[in-house]
């Protein structure tokens, strides 16, 4: 079995967690939550718990060497032997692509279409956006766009496609962010930005903000869903699991605080405070705005970040569609490329339907005010993705014996280490994932 380099191995793992959720995600839920506030408990959860997770989800893998399903059954230590079934948590990948690379078109969309004929008012934005989610062919072709390209790197394989293109994207989307970065030091705002980020503001931490950043960790780290423990099945068994943990875990941190200090910035600049709580409409209503401001300038900063947005989100796509394409590459032996593509069709025949949700001649693919778009985001991060993750946790916590964990974490474990990791995935990983998941049951049918 063909298997990644150990630099490859953490490109590959830093790609499938720097997606939209650190570039897009992290901004706006920092400035839905008060910046600061959100962001100290995004670095301590990221380092105690969410480390914990991914190093566990790594073992998995690396272990066994084996597809999700597989791994799980191998490893599993108790009588019943009904763990793998945790193993088809992989196909929510397939399930959270129908919706992701929806949104990753239309970061397509505004590359090719909008750069250069920028909204001049939020007003004229709103209408922008809203056209285009209404445009069903325009969002039908660069949908598409997307669906190849993911298919024909994952169809590559692993050392010729999903390596190979990492080793490119990632060192690119640092090039364009930090020039960006950059940038936007040279503006008056830049301070404000600081401030906003990191100036301490302890009455701003609340339960929810507290569920948010739980909610970030999980979102950032690709975990629960089989990506994790399909591309550390890659790995030499020698892989220093901690280290590579590391490595994905802290350019992953990096290039979130870069891109929110340089949004905040444009905003600031351009803008007011209030725009950064736009929410998810930071990126395609309120920053295209912000860019029209800087006259041609804004043009090319558009395009480096709608390029840098789509490298991102690219490394992640391939990501979600891989652990599945494996599974069915061990099930059927059948060819890799010839599975690919046939995923990718049905990716693509669903996504139509959610992108026909969206518009307002469509009620009826809608349910309890939320269309199906909405509800298979929902459900993709809230249930599939929280419970993935909680079993992993489980599993490796307690499915296997504490003798044998100790003796494949210790050529990278010390004593205190172990005992502290081997808590946080027994206890603080569950409770952590289990108050997501009733937050979010409480918010979508109490709170309303």
């Amino acid at each position: 079995m063909k298997t990644f380099t150990k630099l490859g191995f953490i490109m590959a793992t830093l790609g499938s967690s720097i997606g939209l959720g650190h570039i897009w995600r992290f901004p706006t839920m920092a400035g839905l939550n008060g910046g600061f506030a959100f962001i100290l408990l995004f670095l301590i959860i990221s380092f105690g718990v969410g480390i914990s997770m991914l190093i566990a989800e790594m073992l998995i893998g690396n272990r066994t060497r084996k597809n999700a399903q597989d791994a799980f059954n191998t490893l599993d230590e108790t009588k019943n032997k009904q763990w793998h079934w945790v193993g088809l948590t992989i196909w929510g990948g397939p399930l959270i692509l129908t919706f992701y690379c929806i949104v990753l078109g239309w970061v397509v969309y505004y590359l090719l279409a909008i750069s250069f004929y920028l909204p001049e008012n939020i007003e004229d934005s709103k209408a922008l956006f809203s056209t285009l989610s209404q445009d069903f062919k325009a969002q039908i072709f660069s949908f598409g766009v997307v669906i190849i390209l993911t298919a024909y790197f994952v169809a590559k394989g692993i050392k010729s496609g999903i390596e190979k293109l990492n080793f490119v994207l990632m060192p690119l989307l640092f090039i364009i962010f930090i020039g960006l970065l950059i940038y936007a030091m040279t503006m008056e705002s830049f301070s404000e930005s600081v401030k906003f980020m990191f100036m301490p503001d302890f009455s701003k931490i609340t339960p929810k903000v507290l569920i948010d950043s739980m909610g970030q960790v999980f979102f950032s780290l690709s975990l629960g869903i089989g990506i994790i423990i399909t591309y550390a099945a890659f790995t030499d068994k020698e892989q220093n699991l901690f280290n590579a943990a590391l490595w994905v875990l802290i350019p992953g941190v990096i290039i979130s605080i870069i891109a929110g200090l340089m949004i905040f910035t444009f905003v600031f600049e351009y803008g007011s405070k209030s725009d950064v709580g736009a929410g998810a409409g930071l990126v395609f209503i309120t920053l295209p705005v912000m860019f029209y401001k800087m006259g041609f300038t804004g043009s090319v900063i558009c395009i480096l970040f709608m390029i840098g947005l789509g490298f991102a989100g690219l490394s992640s796509t391939i990501s979600l569609l891989e652990p599945c394409v494996k599974w069915l590459e061990d099930k059927t032996g059948k060819d890799r490329v010839a599975l690919t593509w046939l995923v990718g069709f049905a990716i693509f025949i669903v996504g139509t339907i959610l992108i026909l949700s969206l518009n307002k001649n469509h009620t009826a693919l809608s349910m309890a005010g939320k269309t199906l778009f909405d509800w298979v985001e929902w459900i993709s991060a809230n249930i599939i993705m929280t419970l993935g993750g909680l079993l992993s946790s489980i599993f490796v916590g307690y499915a296997i014996k504490r003798r044998h964990l100790q003796q494949w974490t210790k050529p990278y474990f010390s004593e205190p280490m172990f005992l502290f990791w081997y808590f946080a995935i027994r206890v603080l990983a569950p409770l952590m994932v289990i108050s997501i998941f009733i937050y979010n049951l409480y918010e979508l049918f109490i709170a309303k």
